[in-house]
């Protein structure tokens, strides 16, 4: 019997006791059933929620974290998102197909440890270091999907438009060659990776920027796509991506694009750093999805999304490791509440009238926002929907009984409280540690030496 007693169990209207959760082997949620009697011989946890879903991921820059820390020449120009972006394309140059697979792995496991169990990813990297294209058009994209299979995460393939370098369709750099896609190629990686979509894979696909797709590529993908399909977009990233499309475009990026496309649900606006109260009001009532990152965002300097704003008018959210300088959905969400307390010298931003804790409210807004952007079944521990799920460790002194628990997991320390890890219906993290994870991490750590060799 594929099955868990758990005597609290975070279910969609809340939290339930004596919870017995069933699965089938498709890994789809079979029966959930509250106050159930545990039946014998079947496993049993004291705490069980949701597996929650990274929306926004670049997997090979999982191999660049930490190489980036360290400053300019003293007197040199500041240190920006920018000076970083040159370090990570002279970095993808030189990956291989096969080094993308075992990085994957390692950053998906590592997801899996700290209670992802999805990853949408947004991929750009597409063709050889030469420019051209690999024989199979789809080969990196598979590589990365089979390093998803083999950690046992779930994943959402968003193949990347990325044509142009700048607003005003500029030329791409030298250094850009691998990212190089039109919309042809774009639908040809997504008619290429059809037949890997099922319980644990779902594909969409992704203009990277304003600045690197035009309107009408986006407009022309859109039309071949499949109905319904998930499509992410970098947007208001920076202060000089919003003054460039302005000077090209007459108007800031979230009003330029919600004046040229048609945005709605099945949309996810990435990072949207930058923008102003009526871009605000857009996005929460088109009910596109906000992607957040805040490591990553910290990390590159970018911004504060204006989250007290968003949530007043019922914006939808969910959270990313993007650039994975950390790859744990607690501090995705502690840094998204505290980077709104220190904006706005206050406690408790991230609630609604409905819902008072904090964390609360961030664990269950991200795992719909995330569930709605990776366009899978996810997020929710219902029948039919995909059976992940985490076990808390309840001998963890931060770890209380619900109501409290949800605010403990979040804000009390920094121990990793995720203790096993149910994805698509495999246990997958038992004890804290990922079921691969010595295989895994011996071909990262080989794969690390072999890229830091490479000339730079």
């Amino acid at each position: 019997m594929n099955a868990l007693f758990a005597r609290h169990a975070l279910l969609p209207e809340g939290w339930r006791r004596d919870v017995l959760l069933e699965w089938g082997a498709d890994g789809r949620l079979t029966a959930v059933t509250p106050d159930a009697a545990g039946p014998p011989g079947v496993e049993e946890a004291a705490y069980v929620l949701p597996g929650m879903v990274n929306l926004h991921s670049h997997s090979f820059q999982r191999a660049l974290s930490g190489l980036t820390e360290i400053a300019g020449a003293v007197g040199g120009s500041p240190d920006s998102f920018w000076t970083w972006r040159d370090l990570m394309y002279r970095f993808a140059l030189g990956i291989t197909p096969e080094q993308m697979e075992a990085i994957a792995a390692q950053l998906f496991a590592e997801c899996l440890r700290h209670g992802y169990t999805s990853v949408c990813e947004f991929h750009y990297v597409h063709r050889a270091p030469d420019g051209a294209w690999y024989p199979d058009v789809a080969e990196t994209a598979r590589r990365v999907i089979a390093g998803a299979r083999y950690a046992g995460i779930g994943i959402t393939m968003l193949p990347v438009l990325y044509s142009f370098a700048g607003f005003g369709e500029a030329p791409l750099r030298d250094e850009q060659r691998r990212f190089r896609t039109g919309p042809a190629d774009v639908l040809a990686i997504v008619d290429a990776l059809e037949p890997l979509r099922g319980t644990m894979v779902e594909v969409g696909m992704a203009p990277h920027s304003l600045r690197a797709a035009s309107v009408a590529q986006i407009r022309e993908v859109l039309g071949a796509l499949p109905r319904g399909r998930p499509v992410h977009l970098h947007i208001a990233e920076q202060e000089a991506e919003v003054r460039q499309c302005i000077d090209q475009n007459g108007r800031r990026p979230v009003q330029f694009l919600y004046d040229n496309l048609p945005v709605d649900e099945q949309w996810c606006l990435v990072h949207a750093t930058h923008v102003d109260d009526s871009e605000v009001g857009a996005i929460a009532t088109s009910g596109a999805v906000a992607g957040l990152c805040p490591t990553t965002e910290a990390n590159l300097g970018d911004g504060l999304f204006p989250l007290a704003s968003f949530l007043a008018r019922g914006g939808r959210f969910g959270i990313g490791s993007d650039s994975h300088v950390s790859t744990s959905p607690v501090e995705e969400l502690r840094w998204l509440e505290y980077g709104q307390r220190l904006a706005g010298q206050r406690r408790n931003v991230a609630v609604t009238t409905d819902e008072r804790r904090v964390g609360d409210h961030l664990w269950r807004a991200a795992l719909a926002g995330g569930a709605q952007a990776a366009g899978r079944q996810v997020g929710a521990l219902a029948p039919a929907h995909a059976a992940d799920l985490l076990v808390l460790d309840e001998a963890h002194p931060n770890v209380s009984a619900p109501p409290e628990l949800l605010n403990g997991f979040i804000f009390s320390g920094n121990d990793n409280l995720v203790k096993d890890v149910l994805a698509g219906g495999q246990w997958v993290v038992r004890g804290r540690e990922h079921v691969a994870q010595a295989a895994i991490a011996a071909r990262f750590k080989e794969t690390l030496a072999n890229l830091r060799e490479l000339p730079s």
